[in-house]
C-alpha cells in the first residue's frame, strides 16, 4: 500500500461516526476559541423542534433581536426551528458539545441527564398552570434552573422556564372517556423512565420516542397515539391523523431554555448578564404568546372535526397512577413537598 493511500485510511479503532464526533467538537472548540475574545462577533446557533410561530420559536427569536439590539450586532441569535437540527435528544448532544449553543428543550427530556429536574415530570404533581408558573416565577425555579448549571456532566446553563401547558392523550383509534379506554392503546412519550411507566400504569402501553418521529408513527400505525399539548398536537399536523383528543391533563412539564456550558464559559460576564437578563424576559413574553396559541390550537382542532373529550373526574386517573409515586416520588419528597405547597 503506498503512502498516499495509507494517509486516506481512519486511524484502525475509530469509526467513521468517531471521527464525525471529533470533526463537530474541533469546530465547537474553534468556535469557543473565537468567544474568547470580548469583541468578537458570535451569531448564536439556536434550535427547536417547533415550527417558526411557535411561542417558544418566537420568545427565543426575540431574545435573539433584544442581544443584537444591546451589542449593536455584536452578538445575535439564528433560529433553527423545525427540528432542522435533530430531535430533541440529538441537539441537547450538539449543544453538550458547543456545536449548538441555545437550545429550548422539555424538562422530560433533561430529566434523564439531571436527575433533580425528574421532579417536574411526575404526574399530577401540580394542581393548575398557575401552580405551575408560581413555581417556575420563585425561588424553587430559579433552584432548579441553577441544578442544571451545576451539574458538570450536562454541560448546560439553564437561562428560563417556558410554558408547554398540559399534556393530554390523543390517539387514531377510539374515543376516551374514562381510563378503561386507554387499555392496550400504545403512546408515544418523550424518552423518560417516569413517562413510561406512567403510561403504563394508566393502562396502556408507553413507548419511548423522538419527537420527530411521531407524525410518521401515527400515520402508519407504529403508535395508536401520543400525549402532549393542544399546540404540539395541532401545530405539528397531529390532529390530521389522530382525531380522538382528551384532556386527561395527567402532566404539566414545564419547557427549558439552556445555553452551551462551553461556549458559555467562554463570554464575558456583562455578555452572561444580559442574556439572563433578556432570558428572564422571554420568559414571561412566551406565557402570553402561548395562552393565545393555546386557544388557537384547540378552535383549530374543533373547527377539523377532531374529537374533544373533557376529563370531569380526574380521579380515577390520580389513583391508577399512584404506582409511578411510590416508585420516584421518595427521592424527590422534600422537593415536592416545597412545590405543592407553593
Amino acid at each position: 500500500m503506498n503512502d498516499a493511500r495509507r494517509s486516506q485510511q481512519r486511524p484502525v479503532g475509530i469509526s467513521r461516526r468517531d471521527l464525525m464526533g471529533i470533526g463537530a467538537g474541533l469546530c465547537a472548540s474553534a468556535a469557543t476559541a473565537t468567544l474568547a475574545n470580548a469583541q468578537s462577533k458570535a451569531v448564536f446557533k439556536a434550535s427547536d423542534v417547533q415550527p417558526p410561530g411557535y411561542p417558544t420559536v418566537v420568545a427565543t427569536e426575540n431574545l435573539g433581536k433584544k442581544l443584537s439590539a444591546a451589542t449593536n450586532g455584536r452578538l445575535s441569535v439564528q433560529m433553527f426551528p423545525s427540528m432542522q437540527l435533530g430531535g430533541e435528544k440529538e441537539t441537547i448532544e450538539q449543544t453538550q458539545i458547543g456545536a449548538i449553543q441555545m437550545l429550548r428543550v422539555s424538562a422530560g427530556s433533561i430529566g434523564p441527564i439531571v436527575d433533580d429536574i425528574n421532579v417536574v415530570n411526575m404526574p399530577f404533581l401540580f394542581k393548575n398552570m398557575a401552580h405551575a408558573e408560581r413555581m417556575m416565577d420563585g425561588p424553587i425555579g430559579q433552584e432548579l434552573l441553577d441544578k442544571i448549571t451545576a451539574n458538570t456532566n450536562a454541560g448546560l446553563v439553564a437561562l428560563c422556564w417556558m410554558n408547554s401547558g398540559a399534556r393530554s392523550l390523543y390517539n387514531t383509534k377510539r374515543s376516551i372517556k374514562a381510563i378503561a379506554d386507554i387499555k392496550g392503546l400504545k403512546f408515544r412519550v418523550i424518552g423518560n423512565p417516569i413517562f413510561v411507566d406512567t403510561m403504563n400504569a394508566l393502562g396502556g402501553n408507553g413507548v419511548a420516542m423522538g419527537y420527530d418521529q411521531v407524525f410518521s408513527a401515527l400515520q402508519t400505525g407504529v403508535i395508536d397515539g401520543a400525549e402532549n399539548n393542544p399546540p404540539s398536537y395541532v401545530f405539528s399536523n397531529h390532529y390530521t391523523a389522530a382525531k380522538h383528543f382528551t384532556l386527561t391533563e395527567h402532566l404539566v412539564v414545564p419547557e427549558v431554555l439552556v445555553f452551551s456550558k462551553r461556549t458559555w464559559s467562554a463570554l464575558p460576564a456583562d455578555d452572561q448578564a444580559l442574556i439572563k437578563t433578556f432570558a428572564r424576559e422571554a420568559q414571561l413574553e412566551e406565557r402570553v404568546l402561548w395562552n393565545k396559541y393555546e386557544q388557537e390550537a384547540m378552535a383549530k382542532a374543533k373547527a377539523a372535526g377532531c374529537e374533544i373529550v373533557e376529563i370531569a373526574d380526574k380521579a380515577p386517573f390520580q389513583d391508577a397512577v399512584k404506582p409511578v409515586w411510590n416508585k420516584y416520588g421518595p427521592k424527590y419528597q422534600s422537593m415536592i413537598a416545597r412545590i405543592q405547597s407553593v
